[in-house]
């Protein structure tokens, strides 16, 4: 599992696999919902300025342009979109 906001170091890891041991999974979430779920206040910190080079809030996130998976938890609960990312991979049958 690899997390990063820029293109240029998800494609870096792409390259490091075959294409079928690498999939992108793109958990797209809108910033404000994102924002309702943190339980330790984060985006408040950099809302704020105390909390510097937040993704999302005063540090860029680059969408990915082609994710072999996209789940909008904003749509999904955590067990759907695991079932629907297990599914997607081939992992079960729904």
């Amino acid at each position: 599992c690899f997390i990063s906001p820029f293109k240029k170091d998800r494609q870096l890891v792409r390259e490091l696999f075959s294409d079928d041991e690498f999939k992108e999974i793109y958990i797209s979430t809108p910033i404000e919902v994102c924002e309702t779920r943190d339980p330790k206040g984060l985006y408040k910190k950099a809302r704020s300025g105390e909390l510097k080079n937040f993704t999302g809030i005063d540090s860029k996130y680059e969408p990915p342009d082609n994710p072999d998976i996209v789940i909008d938890t904003s749509k999904l609960s955590i067990d759907e979109g695991i079932s629907e990312i297990c599914f997607k991979l081939g992992l079960v049958k729904k």
